[in-house]
């Protein structure tokens, strides 16, 4: 028997979906681009308190590594592509993160207000 074949069981599935594609939907999004081996923008300041996502986009022929020791996040982008990372809810301040593959160049930081 399908999982939501009832109609209490639907009815809870359908109350299940929506909750989540809403709770996505509010998520805010802030874009961050690598580029010339450098992260664009280099500060972005983000609300403290809420989870956010970062829409990273790898404009380098080469990938380039997202990390951040004081996030707790690591990510690889490969060349040309884009990948997502969650980060949040932050405490008031700044977390710095690099690129691990050029990380004399590629630097950045969130600042949580």
């Amino acid at each position: 028997m399908p999982l939501c074949r009832s109609a209490p069981i639907a009815a809870a599935c359908m109350a299940w979906l929506a909750a989540g594609a809403a709770a996505s939907a509010e998520t805010p999004a802030y874009s961050l681009t690598i580029k010339d081996h450098q992260f664009q923008p280099g500060e972005i300041e983000v609300p403290a308190g809420t989870k956010i996502k970062l829409l990273v986009t790898n404009a380098d022929p080469t990938a380039e590594e997202f990390e951040s020791d004081a996030l707790r996040r690591e990510k690889v982008i490969a060349a040309g592509t884009e990948g997502t990372i969650y980060v949040g809810p932050l405490e008031p301040g700044t977390y710095e993160f690099y690129g691990d593959f050029h990380p004399k160049t590629a630097r950045g930081r969130l600042v949580a207000k």
